[in-house]
Formats: C-alpha cells, structure tokens, sequence
C-alpha cells in the first residue's frame, strides 16, 4: 500500500502541477487521492482540514512572517549599498573586485534579507554600473551573481532552516543557525575562488594602490549597524537571551528603525511592505498547514518506511545512500521551490539517515544546500533569472560560465554531506548538541 500510495501522491502532484494548479492546493488534493484508497472521503476532508489547523497553529511558525517582514524591510531600507561598499573595501584588492565584492555582499545581504532573489536583484544592480565601467563581461557578472545569491539563504537567519525545523519535529532553531555559517561560507568562497580563477583569465585586476585602512574603517562604520542585526539576533537565540519567535519580532523592529534612520521608509512604503509581507507569509504558512496533510499520510500508508527499506535493500552503504539522495534532491530542486521541497523530502529522507546515526542538524543542511542549488539551476532557478535580468544578458550566453560555479558548489555540498564537523562544529562547540 505504501509504494502505491507514493505513485499516486508522486503522478498526481506532478498532473496537477504541470495544469497549473498552485503548489499548495496540488500538495493537499494530491495527498488526498492517495488516502482515498483506505479512507473514507468525508472522513478523509475532516482529517485534512484538522491537520491543516494543527500545521498552522504552531508558536514557533509565527518566526517566519516575522523574518519575512524584517528581510522586506531590510530590502527596502538602504542596506545593500553600504554592504557592497564594506565588501569592496574589505575585498577590493583581489583580481576581479567587483565580481568577488558582489559574491560577499551576496552572501551578507541574503542573510540579512531571507531572500537569494533579492540579493540578487539588490547588490546586482548595486556593482552593475562599476562593472560595465570596468568592461566587464556582462554574461560573466551575471553568472557570479546568480551563483552567489543563495549562499545567504544558509547563513542566519534562515527561513528554510526554521521550515526544515518544523518538517523535522522540533529540531533545534539555534543547533540549525549556527550549524548554517560554515556551509553559507563555504559556498561563498566556492564562488569567489572560481570568479579570482576566472578574473584572472581576463585580466581583471583589483583596485589600484595600497589597501586603504581609513576606507574600510569608514565603510565599516557605514555598515556595522546593518551587520549587528545577525550578532543580535543570532546572539541572543544561541544565548538563550530569546526565541527564535522572540528574535524575529526584534529583527522587525530593528530593520523598522534602521530604514527610518537612514531615511528610507515612509509611512507610504512601510504599509506596502506590510501588506507585501502579509502576501507572502499567507503562502509560507498555508503551504506548511497544507503539507501537514502530507505528512499524515506518509506516516498512515508509512511510505517512509517503505522507502528506506527500498533504499537499504539496495545498499546498506551510507555513502552511497547519501549520494543517491543529493542526486535526487538536485533533481527535485530544478522543479521545486525550497520551501515546498523541504516540507516533502524531510519526512521522507531524515528516517532514513537516522537509521545509520546521521544527526538531524547535518542533514537539515544537507537537504537545503541541495535545495538552494536548485535555486540556479533551469527550468525554475528564479535567482538565477533574477541574476541575467538584472545583468542583462541571456541564459545561453550565462550558461557556460554556470558550469565552473556549479562544479565548484557541488564540492561544497560534498564537504557538508560527507564532513559532518562542517555543519555540527559550531552548534558542538555552543553546546548545542
């Protein structure tokens, strides 16, 4: 019954989406045609509607619309160009500046904002100009942005960790945050080593002269209060200080006053960024409500058990069960948006890797650094469009340049699959774990 109930659930989620139907409604309706098989249909809609109230009514999911409401606020509140200045200060003497300053600002501002498409959008815009100035290949500067962009999602704080959280039963939020930097890094630096490798090949040189302490010492005054953000927030839920709920609602308030300060946000455009904000969390949250309904039938029809026997049935080998499943995490990802493929993949996926002493922790990273990468990667890969429009080129002339980004972050995600201290190291050291 299980294997059958996963064909259905598999086959009819795809129908539904390829027709068009709205990811949320396809998880539900999906899940429930697979149940009718056992249950009865009115009380399988009563079970449905009860376990979407239960997804939704969970304390701990009131972090998200909070972080989303601070990242919009942090977008719209000047924050992107004082980061880009920083990194350029801090950076600037490396062969290809401006491409390895975009990678760092990325990777800054997609922390601080939640949102690979925003970083992209933001810094992109923020180091266009200098680039074309400089002759750069637009093609190239596209690349390096839409590679960068997500390595923000895996530093905190993290909306995908705080999902991943909730999918996986309760693992900690501050195990996950922390365990977030050194993977977020991680695939940083990746993206700056091949944009150096590459900015060499072109003869892209840094900024002339000696590196300039007064510059960085202004440029980090300029964004050390945008930069505190992370260390308050993260400080105090590593701390005990507060929740991570706690912590959100205080990320909004100090996004609120830092746009206010520096002049950014109006009355006008803090209740559109409130009501765009609503719009999202509306999705975010349904979307978990919805996918609770999943869940129960996975563990009903116990399709996750199927699946692992069916997995160490064909080898009981944890490195290769983990490449089989980043195999399968990649091709999901070109399909899926990361919170969706989260709320699917954890049920499935974390029994197994239990089975052979995995924490939760590692495998939580694991899952959304896959993910992330679906991120830039065709047919779906938003940040990566986000990335040539922004740049603007053409998916045919960014491609090429793609392959050395995505050879290079998939040694990333080797190192974080197979070196469990990446991403346990931290939350070790804290006592986290």
């Amino acid at each position: 019954m299980a294997i059958q109930s996963l064909i259905i659930i598999v086959v009819a989620l795809a129908v539904l989406l390829v027709v068009g139907v709205p990811i949320s409604y396809a998880i539900g309706i999906s899940s429930l045609i697979a149940i009718l098989q056992t249950v009865p249909l009115d009380i399988s809609v009563v079970t449905g509607a009860q376990r979407i109230f239960v997804g939704m009514s969970k304390f701990s999911l009131t972090a998200i619309p909070f972080f989303i409401l601070a990242g919009n606020l942090m977008n719209q509140g000047g924050i992107a160009k004082r980061l880009v200045d920083f990194v350029m200060a801090l950076l600037g003497k490396l062969p290809g500046a401006l491409l390895v300053t975009n990678v760092g600002a990325n990777a800054l501002f997609g922390a601080i904002s939640g949102s690979a498409s925003a970083a992209a959008a933001a810094v992109g815009s923020m180091v266009e100009e200098g680039e074309e100035e400089q002759g750069y290949d637009k093609a190239l500067c596209a690349a390096t942005n839409g590679a960068s962009a997500p390595a923000g999602l895996l530093i905190p704080p993290s909306n995908a960790l705080i999902t991943y959280s909730l999918a996986a039963g309760g693992t900690s939020v501050a195990a996950l945050f922390l365990a977030g930097y050194v993977p977020g890094i991680i695939w940083a630096l990746a993206c700056m080593v091949v944009a150096v490798i590459i900015a060499k090949k072109k003869g892209y040189k840094g900024t002339p002269g000696k590196f300039d302490w007064k510059n960085l010492g202004r440029a980090t005054l300029a964004a050390l209060p945008s930069l505190s953000l992370i260390v308050v927030v993260i400080g105090g839920i590593v701390g005990g200080i507060f929740t991570a709920t706690e912590g959100s609602a205080i990320a909004v308030v100090y996004a609120l006053i830092l746009g206010i300060c520096y002049r950014n946000i109006t009355l006008k455009s803090f209740w559109n960024i409130v009501v765009e904000s609503a719009k999202m969390s509306g999705m975010v949250v349904f979307l978990i409500g919805v996918s609770n309904i999943l869940g129960w039938v996975m563990a009903f029809t116990q399709i996750p058990q199927a699946i692992s026997e069916a997995l160490l049935g064909v080898t009981t080998n944890p490195i290769l069960i983990l490449l089989i499943m980043n195999v399968i995490l990649l091709v999901a990802g070109t399909f899926m948006d990361v919170t969706p493929a989260i709320l699917i993949f954890t049920p499935l996926f974390l029994p197994i890797v239990k089975t052979f002493g995995m924490d939760p922790v590692q495998f939580g990273l694991i899952l959304v650094y896959n993910l992330c990468i679906g991120n830039i990667t065709p047919p779906v890969g938003n940040t990566l469009f986000v990335a040539i429009k922004v740049g603007r080129s053409s998916l045919s002339k960014v491609m090429p340049y793609m392959l050395a980004y995505y050879a290079a972050i998939l040694v990333g995600l080797l190192l974080v699959t197979y070196v469990p201290f990446i991403s346990l190291g931290l939350p070790q050291l804290a006592g986290l774990l």
